[in-house]
């Protein structure tokens, strides 16, 4: 199930509480995650507990994580048809997942971590 959050939302930090500040997920995605009052989350929950997460401000994708790529895929599905997204620039670990789910690589912008998708 998909829903939408903000960090002033009751349930906000129940599910997104543990991934603010954790190294082990900032080494895993090579990005920090921070609950900025302008994001919008989009949550994927499962069993009442989140599976995949992406943020969005103005329609552009900031953070996004997964713990199974095939969660990431419904939620990247849904941002695109529900929000339309514009091109964003996102951790590069789940470039598979962003094409599955699909979105295009943008290849002239090339970072180290991080991938331009539209």
């Amino acid at each position: 199930m998909i829903i939408q959050v903000v960090n002033t939302d009751e349930k906000f930090y129940k599910y997104m509480g543990k991934f603010f500040g954790s190294r082990t997920i900032e080494k895993q995605i090579n990005d920090r995650i921070y609950d900025d009052d302008d994001k919008v989350w989009y949550l994927n929950i499962e069993e009442d507990r989140v599976v995949a997460f992406a943020s969005v401000c103005r329609n552009l994708i900031k953070n996004v994580y997964a713990t199974k790529d095939s969660y990431l895929v419904e939620l990247l599905q849904y941002l695109k048809k529900e929000v339309k997204i514009r091109p964003s620039t996102v951790t590069n670990i789940y470039r598979e997942t962003y094409e599955k789910a699909g979105y295009q690589i943008m290849t002239d912008e090339a970072y180290k971590n991080f991938v331009k998708i539209s």
